[in-house]
């Protein structure tokens, strides 16, 4: 076969599991560099998709759904790369525990500490991007990027708490199933499309992605948006992050162990 079959993408997810649990305690300096990493290009990944989103204002202006594709489009190269190079991402990881936890081969305590761990790794990474190779090379100074970031930050920070969750249970869906997509593949070129569909379409579809989130507001912030750490935490992060648990543990990780039966 050209793809493995689910229950073959649930063994393979096991085994990362586990290893993805054992790497602190085994190797924590490269364990740390990986969490670093996966936020650099989960920004890189946003910077591009505000590039090209909104690089071509007269041919978006009337038409919505092309910024949103020209966007979509461009964002995946992130996802692709934590995948292929082997990145510590904390999206990736609430499905990617699932199947060790639920085999009995770690614990709960064991899943949080990476959760936070990744968590913490990525913002840095995702900060470090953004003032370095974003605001110190001016990236978004001129217009329209300018705007549209601004524009992007301040929205993120404005809507319900609830509405801000739901989004983000959408958006790790559609990443979890990526990397599933990606597990399944047996190529490097059917890895990245398995990448590149799914996160396409939560960009498209607007949903909230914690991580991504660690580059698009505080980019806006540097570039003058009127948003404070604060509102940044808890009116985006917060709700965005545990809608991103319960669309990625729950909704893949979860139901794909449940459908396919990891044996202990």
């Amino acid at each position: 076969m050209s793809t493995k079959s689910p229950k073959e993408v649930i063994d393979a997810a096991l085994v990362t599991g586990c290893n993805k649990v054992a790497l602190p305690s085994r190797d924590f300096g490269r364990f740390a560099l990986l969490t670093v990493l996966a936020g650099v290009y989960i920004a890189f990944g946003g910077t591009l998709s505000v590039i090209l989103g909104y690089g071509f204002p007269e041919l978006t202006a009337g038409n919505p759904g092309l910024q949103k594709l020209l966007s979509g489009a461009a964002f995946p190269i992130g996802l692709i790369l934590v995948v292929v190079l082997g990145a510590e991402l904390f999206t990736g990881n609430n499905a990617l525990l699932m199947p060790p936890l639920m085999a009995g081969k770690c614990s709960w305590r064991d899943v949080a500490v990476n959760w936070v761990l990744v968590y913490l790794g990525n913002f840095v990474g995702a900060i470090g991007f953004v003032y370095v190779f974003v605001y110190v090379t001016g990236l978004m100074s001129p217009e329209p990027y300018h705007a549209a970031i601004v524009k992007i930050a301040e929205a993120k920070v404005s809507m319900p708490w609830l509405t801000v969750m739901v989004k983000g249970i959408g958006a790790n869906w559609c990443v979890c199933l990526a990397i599933w997509l990606a597990m399944a593949a047996k190529s490097s070129g059917a890895k990245m499309f398995g990448c590149w569909l799914p996160v396409m379409a939560f960009v498209a579809l607007g949903y909230e992605h914690s991580i991504a989130n660690m580059f698009f507001i505080p980019c806006g912030m540097l570039e003058g948006a009127s948003v404070t750490p604060w509102q940044m935490v808890c009116d985006n992060l917060i709700p965005a992050t545990i809608g991103n648990i319960i669309g990625g543990a729950l909704l893949v990780g979860c139901v794909h162990v449940y459908l396919h039966r990891v044996k202990s």
